[in-house]
Protein backbone atom coordinates (compact mmCIF):
# COMPACT_ATOMS: atom_id res chain seq x y z
CA UNK A 1 0.00 0.00 0.00
CA UNK A 2 1.09 3.38 -1.07
CA UNK A 3 2.08 5.80 1.69
CA UNK A 4 0.23 8.78 2.02
CA UNK A 5 1.78 12.01 3.64
CA UNK A 6 -0.01 14.21 5.81
CA UNK A 7 1.27 17.58 7.22
CA UNK A 8 -0.36 18.40 10.63
CA UNK A 9 -0.08 22.09 11.90
CA UNK A 10 -0.93 22.40 15.57
CA UNK A 11 0.41 25.54 17.96
CA UNK A 12 -1.39 23.63 20.62
CA UNK A 13 -0.37 20.77 22.10
CA UNK A 14 -3.42 18.23 20.70
CA UNK A 15 -4.18 15.64 18.40
CA UNK A 16 -2.01 12.68 19.78
CA UNK A 17 -5.20 9.99 18.50
CA UNK A 18 -5.19 11.80 15.51
CA UNK A 19 -1.38 11.63 14.32
CA UNK A 20 -1.08 7.77 16.14
CA UNK A 21 -3.90 6.78 13.71
CA UNK A 22 -2.55 8.41 10.70
CA UNK A 23 0.28 6.36 11.35
CA UNK A 24 -1.39 2.97 12.02
CA UNK A 25 -3.35 3.04 8.92
CA UNK A 26 0.19 3.11 7.09
CA UNK A 27 0.74 7.10 6.15
CA UNK A 28 3.86 9.54 6.71
CA UNK A 29 3.28 11.81 9.80
CA UNK A 30 5.08 15.62 9.55
CA UNK A 31 4.19 17.82 12.40
CA UNK A 32 5.06 21.86 11.90
CA UNK A 33 4.32 23.14 15.42
CA UNK A 34 5.20 25.68 17.66
CA UNK A 35 8.85 26.03 19.22
CA UNK A 36 7.62 26.39 22.89
CA UNK A 37 5.99 22.61 22.42
CA UNK A 38 9.09 20.97 21.92
CA UNK A 39 9.02 19.25 24.70
CA UNK A 40 5.47 18.08 24.98
CA UNK A 41 4.69 14.37 24.76
CA UNK A 42 3.81 14.30 20.90
CA UNK A 43 3.34 10.65 19.50
CA UNK A 44 7.18 10.61 18.79
CA UNK A 45 6.03 6.85 17.37
CA UNK A 46 4.11 8.23 14.83
CA UNK A 47 6.15 11.68 13.55
CA UNK A 48 8.04 11.04 10.71
CA UNK A 49 9.83 14.38 10.84
CA UNK A 50 8.74 17.66 12.88
CA UNK A 51 9.60 21.45 12.09
CA UNK A 52 9.50 23.86 14.66
CA UNK A 53 7.94 27.71 14.14
CA UNK A 54 8.53 30.54 16.54
CA UNK A 55 5.82 32.35 17.61
CA UNK A 56 5.52 36.16 17.34
CA UNK A 57 2.63 36.16 20.18
CA UNK A 58 0.88 33.40 21.34
CA UNK A 59 -0.29 30.90 18.58
CA UNK A 60 0.55 33.27 15.81
CA UNK A 61 3.54 32.61 13.16
CA UNK A 62 4.91 34.70 10.33
CA UNK A 63 3.00 33.37 7.82
CA UNK A 64 5.18 33.87 5.17
CA UNK A 65 7.85 32.31 6.50
CA UNK A 66 5.63 29.41 6.97
CA UNK A 67 4.94 29.55 2.94
CA UNK A 68 8.98 29.95 3.03
CA UNK A 69 9.44 26.74 4.54
CA UNK A 70 6.50 24.40 3.39
CA UNK A 71 8.32 25.31 0.01
CA UNK A 72 11.51 24.10 0.89
CA UNK A 73 9.21 20.75 2.60
CA UNK A 74 7.66 20.50 -1.09
CA UNK A 75 10.81 20.15 -3.13
CA UNK A 76 11.67 16.78 -1.67
CA UNK A 77 8.49 15.62 -0.29
CA UNK A 78 5.38 15.14 -2.09
CA UNK A 79 2.60 16.21 0.13
CA UNK A 80 -1.15 14.70 0.01
CA UNK A 81 -2.98 16.59 2.61
CA UNK A 82 -2.51 19.61 5.50
CA UNK A 83 -4.28 18.88 8.70
CA UNK A 84 -5.14 21.87 10.66
CA UNK A 85 -5.51 20.46 14.77
CA UNK A 86 -6.42 23.52 16.60
CA UNK A 87 -8.85 26.61 15.95
CA UNK A 88 -5.51 28.93 15.32
CA UNK A 89 -4.09 26.43 12.82
CA UNK A 90 -7.10 26.17 10.23
CA UNK A 91 -6.05 29.45 8.79
CA UNK A 92 -2.37 28.39 8.07
CA UNK A 93 -3.64 25.42 6.96
CA UNK A 94 -5.93 26.81 4.31
CA UNK A 95 -3.01 29.16 3.40
CA UNK A 96 -0.60 26.24 2.59
CA UNK A 97 -3.54 24.57 0.79
CA UNK A 98 -4.43 26.81 -1.64
CA UNK A 99 -0.84 28.02 -2.18
CA UNK A 100 0.79 24.77 -3.09
CA UNK A 101 -3.34 23.31 -4.72
CA UNK A 102 -2.89 20.81 -2.23
CA UNK A 103 -6.61 19.29 -1.50
CA UNK A 104 -9.13 20.86 0.78
CA UNK A 105 -10.93 23.63 2.75
CA UNK A 106 -9.36 26.71 0.53
CA UNK A 107 -9.15 30.34 1.94
CA UNK A 108 -12.86 31.58 1.33
CA UNK A 109 -14.78 28.56 2.86
CA UNK A 110 -11.99 28.64 5.47
CA UNK A 111 -13.50 32.20 6.77
CA UNK A 112 -16.66 30.22 7.59
CA UNK A 113 -15.33 28.37 10.24
CA UNK A 114 -12.54 30.78 11.38
CA UNK A 115 -14.03 34.53 11.29
CA UNK A 116 -17.29 35.08 13.29
CA UNK A 117 -18.29 38.21 11.48
CA UNK A 118 -17.91 35.96 7.91
CA UNK A 119 -20.17 33.46 9.96
CA UNK A 120 -22.70 35.12 11.10
CA UNK A 121 -22.96 37.05 7.74
CA UNK A 122 -23.25 33.55 5.78
CA UNK A 123 -25.78 31.89 8.68
CA UNK A 124 -27.97 35.19 8.33
CA UNK A 125 -27.94 34.92 4.79
CA UNK A 126 -28.96 31.13 4.77
CA UNK A 127 -31.70 31.77 7.07
CA UNK A 128 -30.17 30.54 10.56
CA UNK A 129 -31.10 32.33 13.39
CA UNK A 130 -27.94 34.42 14.89
CA UNK A 131 -28.61 37.12 17.73
CA UNK A 132 -28.36 40.74 16.16
CA UNK A 133 -24.79 41.72 14.92
CA UNK A 134 -22.89 44.57 13.01
CA UNK A 135 -19.42 44.80 12.14
CA UNK A 136 -17.21 47.91 13.84
CA UNK A 137 -15.85 49.50 10.83
CA UNK A 138 -18.02 52.36 10.47
CA UNK A 139 -19.09 54.57 13.35
CA UNK A 140 -22.55 55.44 12.16
CA UNK A 141 -23.21 51.78 11.42
CA UNK A 142 -21.86 51.73 15.16
CA UNK A 143 -24.29 54.11 16.39
CA UNK A 144 -27.49 52.96 14.57
CA UNK A 145 -26.92 49.15 16.08
CA UNK A 146 -26.50 50.74 19.67
CA UNK A 147 -29.66 52.82 19.15
CA UNK A 148 -32.13 49.91 17.45
CA UNK A 149 -30.41 46.75 19.82
CA UNK A 150 -31.13 47.26 23.49
CA UNK A 151 -27.98 46.84 25.67
CA UNK A 152 -26.26 44.44 26.79
CA UNK A 153 -24.06 43.33 23.70
CA UNK A 154 -20.97 41.66 23.61
CA UNK A 155 -17.73 42.66 21.78
CA UNK A 156 -15.83 39.71 20.34
CA UNK A 157 -12.91 39.29 18.31
CA UNK A 158 -13.73 37.67 15.19
CA UNK A 159 -10.88 35.48 15.18
CA UNK A 160 -10.72 33.74 19.27
CA UNK A 161 -10.79 30.38 19.67
CA UNK A 162 -12.13 30.59 23.41
CA UNK A 163 -14.24 33.17 25.52
CA UNK A 164 -11.09 34.77 27.06
CA UNK A 165 -11.61 38.31 24.77
CA UNK A 166 -15.03 39.14 24.73
CA UNK A 167 -16.55 41.59 26.30
CA UNK A 168 -20.20 42.31 27.67
CA UNK A 169 -21.02 46.16 27.63
CA UNK A 170 -24.17 47.74 29.57
CA UNK A 171 -24.16 51.25 27.77
CA UNK A 172 -23.05 53.53 24.52
CA UNK A 173 -20.31 54.94 26.75
CA UNK A 174 -18.68 51.83 27.52
CA UNK A 175 -19.00 50.57 23.34
CA UNK A 176 -17.31 53.73 22.55
CA UNK A 177 -14.73 53.32 25.80
CA UNK A 178 -13.68 49.52 24.72
CA UNK A 179 -13.69 50.53 20.58
CA UNK A 180 -11.29 53.20 21.69
CA UNK A 181 -8.93 51.02 23.67
CA UNK A 182 -9.04 48.60 20.41
CA UNK A 183 -7.31 51.33 18.99
CA UNK A 184 -5.29 49.54 15.26
CA UNK A 185 -7.08 46.27 16.53
CA UNK A 186 -10.80 47.74 16.06
CA UNK A 187 -11.19 45.83 12.29
CA UNK A 188 -10.60 42.55 14.04
CA UNK A 189 -13.95 42.79 16.35
CA UNK A 190 -17.72 42.54 15.85
CA UNK A 191 -20.27 43.42 18.09
CA UNK A 192 -23.59 41.47 18.69
CA UNK A 193 -26.57 41.50 21.45
CA UNK A 194 -26.29 39.59 24.44
CA UNK A 195 -28.79 36.83 24.77
CA UNK A 196 -29.07 35.11 28.14
CA UNK A 197 -29.78 31.47 27.93
CA UNK A 198 -28.33 28.00 27.63
CA UNK A 199 -25.25 27.33 25.44
CA UNK A 200 -24.64 23.70 23.84
CA UNK A 201 -22.22 22.57 21.67
CA UNK A 202 -22.54 20.14 19.02
CA UNK A 203 -19.66 18.12 17.89
CA UNK A 204 -19.95 15.89 14.34
CA UNK A 205 -18.38 13.93 11.84
CA UNK A 206 -18.72 14.57 8.01
CA UNK A 207 -17.76 12.50 5.18
CA UNK A 208 -18.31 13.68 1.40
CA UNK A 209 -21.04 16.43 2.82
CA UNK A 210 -22.72 13.58 5.07
CA UNK A 211 -22.85 14.24 8.94
CA UNK A 212 -22.46 10.48 9.85
CA UNK A 213 -21.91 10.98 13.52
CA UNK A 214 -23.48 13.89 15.76
CA UNK A 215 -22.75 14.47 19.37
CA UNK A 216 -24.90 17.26 21.47
CA UNK A 217 -24.20 18.72 24.67
CA UNK A 218 -25.72 21.48 27.21
CA UNK A 219 -22.96 23.79 29.02
CA UNK A 220 -23.96 23.48 32.45
CA UNK A 221 -21.85 27.22 32.75
CA UNK A 222 -21.18 29.31 29.62
CA UNK A 223 -17.49 29.57 28.91
CA UNK A 224 -18.06 33.09 28.40
CA UNK A 225 -18.40 33.27 32.42
CA UNK A 226 -16.14 30.48 33.17
CA UNK A 227 -13.45 32.34 31.77
CA UNK A 228 -14.06 35.70 32.70
CA UNK A 229 -14.80 34.71 36.50
CA UNK A 230 -12.81 31.44 36.97
CA UNK A 231 -14.68 28.96 38.50
CA UNK A 232 -15.81 25.34 37.17
CA UNK A 233 -16.08 24.04 33.55
CA UNK A 234 -19.12 21.48 33.20
CA UNK A 235 -20.64 20.03 30.28
CA UNK A 236 -23.32 17.15 29.85
CA UNK A 237 -24.09 15.31 26.71
CA UNK A 238 -28.01 15.25 25.76
CA UNK A 239 -29.98 12.03 25.22
CA UNK A 240 -30.81 11.61 21.69
CA UNK A 241 -34.28 11.35 22.26
CA UNK A 242 -34.94 14.70 23.73
CA UNK A 243 -36.04 17.59 22.08
CA UNK A 244 -32.75 19.50 22.66
CA UNK A 245 -30.86 16.96 20.83
CA UNK A 246 -33.29 16.51 17.73
CA UNK A 247 -33.17 20.88 17.74
CA UNK A 248 -29.86 21.22 17.81
CA UNK A 249 -28.85 18.36 15.25
CA UNK A 250 -31.32 19.92 12.98
CA UNK A 251 -29.99 23.46 13.26
CA UNK A 252 -26.19 21.16 12.98
CA UNK A 253 -26.86 19.93 9.78
CA UNK A 254 -28.64 23.11 8.51
CA UNK A 255 -24.86 25.26 9.47
CA UNK A 256 -22.55 22.86 7.92
CA UNK A 257 -24.62 22.67 4.83
CA UNK A 258 -24.94 26.23 3.97
CA UNK A 259 -21.24 26.55 5.05
CA UNK A 260 -20.13 23.99 2.23
CA UNK A 261 -18.29 21.55 4.90
CA UNK A 262 -17.52 18.68 2.95
CA UNK A 263 -15.52 16.82 5.78
CA UNK A 264 -14.12 16.48 8.80
CA UNK A 265 -14.62 17.12 12.59
CA UNK A 266 -16.40 20.30 13.51
CA UNK A 267 -17.32 22.30 17.03
CA UNK A 268 -20.45 24.53 16.42
CA UNK A 269 -22.17 26.10 19.59
CA UNK A 270 -25.47 27.39 19.93
CA UNK A 271 -27.34 29.32 22.36
CA UNK A 272 -31.15 28.74 23.43
CA UNK A 273 -32.27 32.30 24.74
CA UNK A 274 -34.46 32.07 27.86
CA UNK A 275 -36.37 35.10 26.77
CA UNK A 276 -38.04 33.32 23.38
CA UNK A 277 -37.17 29.88 23.52
CA UNK A 278 -35.09 30.08 19.99
CA UNK A 279 -32.07 28.16 18.85
CA UNK A 280 -29.54 30.75 17.58
CA UNK A 281 -26.40 29.76 16.26
CA UNK A 282 -23.18 31.42 18.01
CA UNK A 283 -20.02 30.03 16.13
CA UNK A 284 -18.61 27.09 14.10
CA UNK A 285 -15.05 25.73 13.89
CA UNK A 286 -13.81 22.72 11.19
CA UNK A 287 -11.93 20.92 13.98
CA UNK A 288 -12.05 18.96 17.20
CA UNK A 289 -13.71 20.35 20.13
CA UNK A 290 -10.84 21.45 22.66
CA UNK A 291 -10.99 21.46 26.84
CA UNK A 292 -11.12 17.90 26.83
CA UNK A 293 -14.59 17.42 24.87
CA UNK A 294 -13.60 14.36 22.73
CA UNK A 295 -13.54 12.45 25.98
CA UNK A 296 -16.71 13.70 26.79
CA UNK A 297 -18.00 12.48 23.48
CA UNK A 298 -16.21 9.25 23.56
CA UNK A 299 -17.22 8.04 26.96
CA UNK A 300 -20.66 8.26 25.83
CA UNK A 301 -20.32 6.72 22.51
CA UNK A 302 -17.50 4.96 22.50
CA UNK A 303 -16.45 7.17 19.39
CA UNK A 304 -13.12 8.73 19.55
CA UNK A 305 -13.59 11.30 17.34
CA UNK A 306 -10.14 12.03 16.54
CA UNK A 307 -9.34 8.51 15.25
CA UNK A 308 -12.42 8.43 13.14
CA UNK A 309 -11.34 12.07 11.46
CA UNK A 310 -7.86 10.52 10.50
CA UNK A 311 -9.98 7.58 9.07
CA UNK A 312 -12.41 9.99 7.44
CA UNK A 313 -8.95 11.72 5.61
CA UNK A 314 -7.42 7.98 5.13
CA UNK A 315 -10.38 7.35 3.13
CA UNK A 316 -10.49 10.49 0.55
CA UNK A 317 -6.90 9.96 0.40
CA UNK A 318 -7.47 6.49 -0.81
CA UNK A 319 -10.93 6.91 -2.68
CA UNK A 320 -12.29 4.20 -0.55
CA UNK A 321 -15.63 4.18 1.52
CA UNK A 322 -15.77 5.25 5.07
CA UNK A 323 -18.54 3.50 7.90
CA UNK A 324 -18.49 4.96 11.54
CA UNK A 325 -18.40 2.53 13.98
CA UNK A 326 -21.80 1.80 15.95
CA UNK A 327 -22.03 4.05 18.94
CA UNK A 328 -23.51 3.40 22.01
CA UNK A 329 -25.76 5.57 24.18
CA UNK A 330 -24.77 6.10 27.58
CA UNK A 331 -24.90 9.92 28.58
CA UNK A 332 -21.37 11.63 29.87
CA UNK A 333 -20.51 14.17 32.06
CA UNK A 334 -17.29 16.34 32.23
CA UNK A 335 -16.12 18.36 34.79
CA UNK A 336 -12.09 21.01 34.77
CA UNK A 337 -11.32 23.42 37.10
CA UNK A 338 -8.03 25.37 37.91
CA UNK A 339 -7.10 24.22 41.40
CA UNK A 340 -4.50 25.45 43.66
CA UNK A 341 -2.29 22.02 44.08
CA UNK A 342 -0.13 21.11 40.71
CA UNK A 343 -2.04 17.79 40.82
CA UNK A 344 -5.17 16.78 42.09
CA UNK A 345 -5.87 14.31 44.52
CA UNK A 346 -8.30 12.04 42.83
CA UNK A 347 -9.42 9.63 45.75
CA UNK A 348 -12.31 11.02 47.05
CA UNK A 349 -13.95 11.38 43.84
CA UNK A 350 -13.73 7.69 43.12
CA UNK A 351 -16.53 6.02 42.20
CA UNK A 352 -17.82 3.41 39.43
CA UNK A 353 -19.51 6.65 36.88
CA UNK A 354 -16.04 8.60 37.03
CA UNK A 355 -14.22 6.67 33.54
CA UNK A 356 -11.45 8.97 33.36
CA UNK A 357 -9.55 11.65 36.05
CA UNK A 358 -7.64 13.82 33.20
CA UNK A 359 -3.85 14.30 34.11
CA UNK A 360 -3.74 18.28 33.71
CA UNK A 361 -1.37 20.44 35.96
CA UNK A 362 -3.27 23.12 38.02
CA UNK A 363 -6.35 21.19 37.21
CA UNK A 364 -9.01 18.74 38.18
CA UNK A 365 -10.86 17.04 35.34
CA UNK A 366 -12.91 14.49 35.46
CA UNK A 367 -15.15 12.31 32.98
CA UNK A 368 -18.49 10.66 33.80
CA UNK A 369 -20.28 7.86 32.32
CA UNK A 370 -23.85 6.32 32.99
CA UNK A 371 -27.00 5.07 31.74
CA UNK A 372 -29.02 7.88 33.60
CA UNK A 373 -28.73 11.38 32.77
CA UNK A 374 -29.82 12.11 36.40
CA UNK A 375 -26.99 10.33 37.96
CA UNK A 376 -24.78 12.40 35.63
CA UNK A 377 -25.98 15.76 37.07
CA UNK A 378 -25.67 14.61 40.44
CA UNK A 379 -22.15 13.43 40.01
CA UNK A 380 -21.51 16.61 37.93
CA UNK A 381 -23.34 18.80 40.90
CA UNK A 382 -21.65 17.16 43.73
CA UNK A 383 -18.21 17.52 42.47
CA UNK A 384 -18.80 20.92 41.58
CA UNK A 385 -19.51 21.70 44.83
CA UNK A 386 -16.44 19.79 46.77
CA UNK A 387 -13.79 21.42 44.00
CA UNK A 388 -15.70 24.98 44.82
CA UNK A 389 -15.34 24.32 48.60
CA UNK A 390 -12.28 23.01 48.85
CA UNK A 391 -9.54 23.00 46.15
CA UNK A 392 -10.62 26.10 43.42
CA UNK A 393 -7.98 28.38 42.71
CA UNK A 394 -8.54 32.24 43.31
CA UNK A 395 -7.47 33.48 39.90
CA UNK A 396 -9.34 32.49 36.56
CA UNK A 397 -7.10 30.28 34.09
CA UNK A 398 -4.98 32.42 31.47
CA UNK A 399 -5.83 29.94 29.14
CA UNK A 400 -8.22 26.75 28.21
CA UNK A 401 -6.51 23.40 28.82
CA UNK A 402 -6.11 21.68 25.17
CA UNK A 403 -7.05 18.64 24.31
Amino acid sequence: MEKKTIVCISCYYKGYDFMDEMNKLGNTVILITSENLKDKNWPWHAIDEIFYMPEIKPSVWNLDHLVQGFSHLMQTRKVDAVIALDDYDVEKAALIRETFRIPGMGQTTHRYFRDKLAMRQKAKDSGINVPEFTAVFNNDEVNDFADTVPAPWVLKPRSEASASGIKKLNSKEDLWDALRHLGEDRHLFLLESFKPGDVYHVDSLTFNKEIVFTSASKYLAPPMEVSHEGGVFRTKTLGKSSGEYKALKEANTKVLSSFGLMNGATHTEFIRSKEDGTYYFLETSSRVGGAHIPDLVEASSNINIWREWAKIENALLREKKYKIPKSTAYYSGLIIALIKDKEADYRQFECKEAVKFLPIEHHAGIVYKSKSAQIIQERLDKAAEKIHSEMLSILPPKSKPSS
